[in-house]
């Protein structure tokens, strides 16, 4: 019997939550294609792997005896498919490094200038994550070397990560928005604005761009929701609602119908240098690494 890994991956996160709410925050999916996963992974082994009650997800005597054997079977072909994809672009000499929206700023061309001149015979590619709905880039899933990343991001407490440089959070309004001529607003102001989130199945991701740790419980509005950089900036151009941005924006996303203010009231944003501990030891990567860090933020 062939099973798909990815209902292997769903049934782990399942059974480490014990809650269905949990666990689709953590995989990034809705809960009811979640359930649907979970219910099709049991209908292929003709066994129930889970009880469900309102107090959650319990494991039944058959979903114990797989959740012993997933993690290492999953954690064997992730292991497997990474040093596959990486053998590929070491045997072409290219670095696969991962961004999500503008990556280092500034820095970007640099470091890569640096990892030029450490390695003349190697390419970097940039591969920019197709959507918010993937925070890393690729990078958990095996698909690039190492990334660029803006901290924090959901999975981080399982990767190696080094803090590069720090911005201030600003707000994107629609240029016919009240506010939109003050030179500085406070965040209070617009607790009861509609804004523009990432899906909800990003999770802390959503929450941390919507600043919810920073309202004092404040109930957060949501005017439209965007997975990608132009979609998020047509929903804040028609009007649909505001969004909390990195000072960097001004520069990598000016756009008509649409001007960034400096905030008060909500802590700056970071971008980090990230990598699996699997490649500690890889030289290029180091190499990269080091290269980044030489450009760090002082």
């Amino acid at each position: 019997m062939d099973v798909d890994t990815r209902l292997l991956r769903y049934f782990a996160a399942v059974a480490e939550e014990g809650n269905l709410s949990r666990a689709a925050e953590r995989l990034f999916v809705s809960q009811p294609a979640l359930t649907k996963q979970i219910k099709q992974l049991e209908n292929q082994l003709g066994v129930r792997l889970f009880t469900r009650s309102k107090a959650g997800m319990a494991l039944t005597d058959p979903g114990r005896a797989l959740a012993a054997r997933v993690p290492g079977v999953l954690g064997g072909w992730d292991d497997a498919l990474a040093e596959t994809r990486s053998a590929a672009s070491r045997a072409a000499r290219i670095l696969r490094v991962g961004y999500v929206a503008s990556a280092a700023n500034e820095a970007t061309q640099p470091i890569i200038a640096e990892f030029a001149a450490r390695r003349p015979d190697w390419r970097v590619e940039m591969r920019q994550a197709p959507a918010w709905s993937n925070p890393t880039a690729g990078l958990i899933d095996g698909e690039v070397d190492i990334a660029l990343l803006r901290l924090p991001f959901p999975g981080q407490e399982h990767l190696r990560v080094e803090c590069l440089l720090t911005e201030p959070r600003w707000i994107a309004l629609p240029a016919t928005h009240p506010l939109a001529a003050r030179e500085t607003i406070e965040f209070r102001e617009l607790w009861d604005e509609p804004f523009v989130a990432a899906p909800p199945e990003t999770g802390a991701w959503r929450d941390y761009w919507l600043a919810a740790d920073e309202r004092e419980g404040h109930p957060i509005r949501i005017g439209a929701v965007a997975d990608r950089t132009d979609d998020w900036l047509n929903a804040i151009a028609n009007g649909y609602g505001i969004a909390l941005a990195p000072e960097s924006s001004t520069r990598f996303f000016a756009r008509p119908g649409i001007v960034y203010r400096p905030l008060t009231g909500v802590t700056p944003t970071r971008v980090g240098v990230a990598w699996r501990p699997a490649q500690d030891a890889d030289p290029v990567v180091a190499d990269f690494l080091r290269s980044c860090l030489a450009h760090r933020e002082e």
